[in-house]
């Protein structure tokens, strides 16, 4: 060997050199250092049914350890789509259209890199979550970014039909809404669905929270709507449902021919997903129960946070779905969102994030979020501090 020769790490060009550390981490990473009470993150701070971790481990013994199928255990495949044509009346195939992922970001950027190509334009509505843009960046396609309206997050239809090129590919939503919580309506899916009626615009639906809608409203699932469902990826997230973030299970529902595009891609960036897990979810959804009592679950929490607030400065807003609640700082500071974050943390002991983070321009409209899917005490901490200001 000889001794003289430098060890040397070849630069790299980014593929995404505008990513950075995620708000989210951010936020957290100083919510502990300050040992503030976190509602930042979207995550529960509380535990699951024990009875799905039971299951877990029944699946286990039951030697359940091996590679699934690609597409997902046919058992938990046919449950969901049960579930969906219950909830919704539209009929998936669970061999063919079905697919099982590892959680909906992993499904969302499987969706995209099947079916962008480089150029591609893909229409995204903001305030959005932060894996969208990077996704289509990565695929090589064209960001288009059209304003949720600010005040309300409702879709501008003028707007986006203004956006839609030729060279347009796919158009994003979600409903309920990160960060907003707000829902679509069903006339907003009827004019969704006659506005891509003369397009070959596909449509990605991001509806991980569709079991947390309040106020005794429905959730217009794409699914729903056969012009939209025709052209549409639909993707869920157990973690989301069922208070298990960190086991990152998802599902897409999408027709046939465009699934076969997505498990081309699926094969090749993860294959297949945990297999005693996805035999737990499909006992677990035998029970109807644990999903379709999760509306009134979280309306409690929403409506004891609310009512903490209202003795506050924040300004409310809407709170129609998700476990999110934004609020309007405008009375309490005058300082921009993201050093109220950062100032709200260290001085008050309460995390939040701020809405510009959701902005590819960093629009600041004076709005934060906070996260309400934590235990009762949790949250009490957090509106103790809180009404303070």
């Amino acid at each position: 060997m000889n001794s003289e020769v430098l060890a040397r790490t070849p630069a790299l060009t980014s593929r995404l050199p505008k990513v950075g550390t995620t708000i989210f981490t951010v936020m957290s990473a100083l919510a502990a250092e300050h040992k503030a009470v976190n509602l930042g993150q979207g995550f529960p701070d509380f535990a699951c049914d024990p009875s799905l971790v039971d299951a877990v481990t029944a699946a286990m013994q039951a030697g359940h350890n091996q590679y699934p199928p690609m597409t997902g255990v046919p058992v938990l495949r046919q449950a969901v789509a049960a579930k969906i044509e219950a909830l919704h009346g539209k009929a998936y195939h669970p061999d063919s259209e079905i697919t099982i992922t590892a959680g909906a970001t992993q499904a969302i950027i499987t969706a995209i890199l099947a079916v962008v190509h480089p150029g591609d334009e893909v229409i995204v509505l903001e305030p959005c979550y932060d894996s969208y843009v990077p996704n289509i960046e990565l695929a090589g396609g064209v960001v288009v970014r059209v304003p949720l309206t600010p005040g309300t997050f409702r879709p501008d239809f003028a707007k986006i039909s203004a956006a839609i090129t030729p060279k347009t590919r796919a158009l994003l939503i979600n409903t309920p809404h990160n960060p907003s919580a707000t829902v679509w309506s069903q006339a907003d899916m009827l004019a969704l669905q006659d506005l891509l009626a003369p397009t070959d615009v596909l449509l990605i639906s991001d509806e991980v929270y569709e079991h947390m809608v309040f106020d005794a409203q429905p959730h217009e699932s794409v699914s729903r709507y056969p012009g939209l469902a025709a052209r549409a990826f639909v993707v869920s997230s157990f973690g989301k449902t069922f208070h298990v973030t960190g086991w990152k299970v998802g599902t897409v529902a999408a027709p046939a021919p465009l699934m076969a595009e997505f498990r081309k891609v699926h094969q090749f960036n993860v294959f297949t997903v945990n297999t005693p897990v996805q035999h737990a979810l499909a006992a677990y959804l035998n029970n109807p129960a644990p999903y379709l009592e999760l509306p009134a679950f979280y309306q409690r929490k929403r409506d004891l946070f609310r009512a903490g607030l209202a003795r506050t400065k924040f300004k409310l807003l809407p709170s129609q779905g998700s476990y999110f609640q934004c609020v309007d700082i405008s009375d309490v500071s005058d300082l921009n969102e993201a050093d109220f974050c950062q100032w709200l943390t260290r001085e008050v002991g309460v995390a939040a994030i701020p809405l510009s983070a959701f902005y590819g321009n960093g629009f600041d409209q004076r709005v934060v979020r906070f996260c309400f899917a934590k235990q009762d005490a949790t949250l009490n901490a957090a509106l103790e501090r809180l009404q303070k200001l």
